[in-house]
């Protein structure tokens, strides 16, 4: 599999892998709590997946290589913290704790993309990995804000739809990019 094909492939795992989370984070009645967590945890398996093929598809060392992995890294601690069985607030540190690393490694991507030449398709990466930023980092202060016993709203839903719909965008782009 060519190293662009592998990155695309990556690409469009992790966003399956985010709008399933996103669909696990969101209470929906009509589905039992049980299978939005299997959701939940079946999206950052595909999160890790894809992000993990992304950072394999580029040869040299850079920020995005570092962010896919470190991202990588964040949703096997979310998982951890799903299947090991933890107290809760173990479990919910290890989330807090995973969604801080995704948010660091769409940062580090974030600052490669400004180093690169200012084009209509390079603002599309731009908006995907800060999009995913923001969206990780509102998940993890959902976290902190229920670890210290407060209401988080719907932060958590919020932020995960906000990192998937970034996901998507950088999904996109990367498919673009293949094209060409």
């Amino acid at each position: 599999m060519s190293n662009e094909l592998k990155a695309t492939f990556g690409a469009w795992i992790a966003a399956i892998g985010t709008v399933l989370a996103a669909i696990g984070s969101t209470p929906i009645k009509r589905i039992p709590e049980d299978t939005l967590g299997s959701f939940n945890l079946i999206g950052n398996e595909l999160q890790a997946t894809g992000n993990a093929l992304e950072a394999d598809a580029i040869d040299e060392f850079n920020l995005t290589k570092a962010g896919n992995e470190i991202q990588a890294i964040g949703n096997v601690t979310v998982i951890a913290g799903i299947v090991i069985d933890f107290n809760d607030i173990i479990k919910q540190e290890l989330n807090i704790k995973g969604n801080l690393l995704q948010a660091l490694g769409g940062a580090a991507a974030l600052a490669d993309s400004f180093d690169e030449e200012h084009t209509l398709e390079e603002l599309y990466s731009i908006y995907g990995n800060l999009l995913q930023v923001i969206g990780n980092s509102l998940q993890a202060i959902s976290g902190i804000l229920e670890l210290n016993k407060q209401d988080s709203g719907n932060i958590n839903v919020v932020g995960s739809w906000i990192q998937a719909i970034g996901s998507i965008i950088s999904a996109l782009e990367q498919s673009r990019e293949s094209s060409t």
